[in-house]
């Protein structure tokens, strides 16, 4: 098991060529990071162009249209290979990812925690 690590890159990157700036958010990678591995464990099968479809934006152009722009594959490929080290998610024979035992095993025990703390709030 290894573990997530931010590449130096990581606070100077655009997200998306359609986004003028940065993420302002210092753990941006890593909500980014838990954001796929939900994807992947709900939605098997998925790839880097699913993902760059799944995290585009609406591209601004002046007094031209607004179009549709993917985002960065990069980032994309950079969050999947660190999952894939932390042995959370594999690929698969017909493309993308898929979850592994373990990394589903991992987030069913997070998602238990997490209802568990919402629920102390609750009351």
């Amino acid at each position: 098991q290894g573990r997530f690590e931010i590449p130096k890159w990581a606070d100077v990157v655009k997200t998306s060529k359609a986004k003028e700036l940065p993420p302002n958010d210092p753990d941006w990678l890593y909500v980014r990071t838990a954001s796929m591995v939900r994807k992947v464990y709900i939605r098997k099968g998925m790839g880097v162009g699913a993902f760059k479809k799944v995290y585009g934006s609406q591209q601004r152009r002046g007094t031209c249209t607004k179009h549709f722009s993917k985002s960065s594959g990069k980032i994309a490929r950079y969050c999947l290979q660190q999952l894939e080290e932390m042995g959370l998610v594999e690929q698969n024979e017909e493309g993308g990812r898929v979850i592994t035992k373990e990394g589903q095993r991992e987030l069913d025990t997070v998602a238990v925690q997490a209802a568990a703390e919402a629920e102390e709030a609750d009351e």
